[in-house]
This record gives structure tokens, sequence and C-alpha cells, in this order.
């Protein structure tokens, strides 16, 4: 089994930042892509960063300039650096991992959410 714990999400004033981290444990062979996506009650999920293996990334058109994602392999994680944030970037930030293991194969796990909150 794989679980995702992500960290960092808080209370900042508009302006202000914060990282995000996203920990994978268990039984993990091979990281594929990993990404970030946000939620507010009564929208979907959307897509706010990916990296993929290569490093090659991408990003929503509201946080290019602003946000940056980014991986460290050797310790399962993903991070999330927010910077210049905005209102509405308030949100509940979740973790996206592709995952490879021996017993289930390739999957996708989500973290659990971390709270994002920026005040004006």
């Amino acid at each position: 089994q794989v679980q995702l714990v992500e960290s960092g999400g808080d209370l900042v004033q508009s302006g202000g930042s914060l990282r995000l981290s996203c920990a994978a444990s268990g039984s993990i062979d091979n990281l594929w892509t990993m990404g970030w996506y946000r939620q507010v009650p009564g929208n979907e999920r959307e897509l706010v960063a990916s990296v993929t293996f290569l490093g090659i990334t991408n990003y929503a058109e509201s946080v290019k300039g602003r946000f940056t994602i980014s991986r460290d392999d050797d310790k399962n994680t993903a991070y999330l650096q927010m910077n210049s944030l905005k209102p509405e970037d308030t949100a509940v930030y979740y973790c996206n991992m592709e995952i490879t293991n021996w017993r289930f194969g390739r999957q996708t796990y989500w973290g659990q959410g971390t709270q994002v909150t920026v005040s004006s």
C-alpha cells in the first residue's frame, strides 16, 4: 500500500508565500508524474501544476510565474512553492502521484489534502 501525506497548508496574507510538501511512503518502485490539484467547495478539482519523471512541468495559467513545482525522488516527495499568493488561491490542495509497485502495478494515489487560506 502507498500513502501520501501533505503538509504546509496555512493561513497567510495576500502577497505571502507558502511551501507545500507531499511525502509518499509504502511500497514504491517507481515514481512517475507528480501533481498538485486544488478544490473549493462547489467546484471541481483543478490541476495546479505537475512534473513528469523527466522534470517537465506544466502549470495552470492562473499560477504561472507565481508557483513552482519540484520533486525529490530520493525522498519520494513533491513540493509546491507558492509565492505572491492571492485570495483566489484559497482552496484545499491535494497531492497526486503515479506510482508503480510490484503488487498493484502503476496506480494513481491522492493525499488527504491541506488547507490554504489567503486573506485579503
